[in-house]
């Protein structure tokens, strides 16, 4: 299944988290935090303002820290995925 997000939202990835600490000690699943590192899979072409198109800042590819609880969640292909504005992206990892 092919997803082409609309206007600025943006399909990603979750990147999923270290399961041991640096120190080595191994974290049950409870423990861990919700990642907020994903991987850009799909970007819409941005949002109209005032009649004039906004490009997008985000690129396929590229790794952002997204809001925490930001976003639907989708499966594609069997893969859990989100769909979320681009104001939800808080960065760009380089």
């Amino acid at each position: 299944m092919t997803v082409k997000p609309l206007a600025d939202k943006v399909l990603i990835k979750m990147i999923e988290a270290e399961e041991t600490t640096k120190g080595g000690i191994i974290l049950a699943s409870a423990a861990k935090e919700k990642p907020q590192v994903a991987e850009v899979i799909a970007a819409g072409p941005g949002d109209t303002v005032d009649g004039k198109l906004v490009p997008m800042t985000v690129e396929v590819g590229q790794k952002v820290i997204v809001s925490k609880y930001a976003g639907t969640e989708i499966k594609v292909d069997g893969e859990d995925m989100l769909i979320v504005r681009q104001n939800d992206i808080l960065a760009i990892v380089e």
